[in-house]
């Protein structure tokens, strides 16, 4: 019987997170969600099993509600640079989950890195 698409989702997700685990080395996770209609970000301490910091476009202040684009994910990627910042956490590893590292995680990764998060 053939695997749905949620199925392979999990699997992928599941698969790439534990091979970013075995290079953590202490540092916090940049967890990324992307859904049809929003994008957000999380900044996770696993060790403590805390959050750090999070951003999304369902904020208000980031003038981006709703939406789900390439300048959104830009505009959330510069937000939780900024958070993390403030949280003095300077060096994270990404966890795209199963999500392909093009587009709107792309530009979330890259905006994050201008803002000064080093991944």
């Amino acid at each position: 019987m053939a695997n749905s698409k949620r199925d392979l989702f999990l699997k992928r997700r599941l698969r790439v997170r534990n091979k970013l685990r075995k290079t953590a080395n202490g540092r916090p996770r940049l967890s990324v969600h992307r859904s049809n209609k929003n994008i957000s970000v999380q900044l996770i301490d696993d060790v403590n099993g805390v959050t750090i910091a999070s951003a999304s476009t369902l904020e208000k202040d980031l003038g981006v509600v709703g939406t789900n684009n390439v300048e959104a994910a830009t505009k959330v990627g510069a937000a939780i640079a900024k958070r993390a910042k403030k949280a003095k956490v300077t060096e994270c590893y990404f966890d795209r989950g199963g999500f392909l590292f093009h587009g709107k995680v792309k530009a979330l990764a890259d905006a994050a890195r201008e803002g000064g998060l080093k991944f």
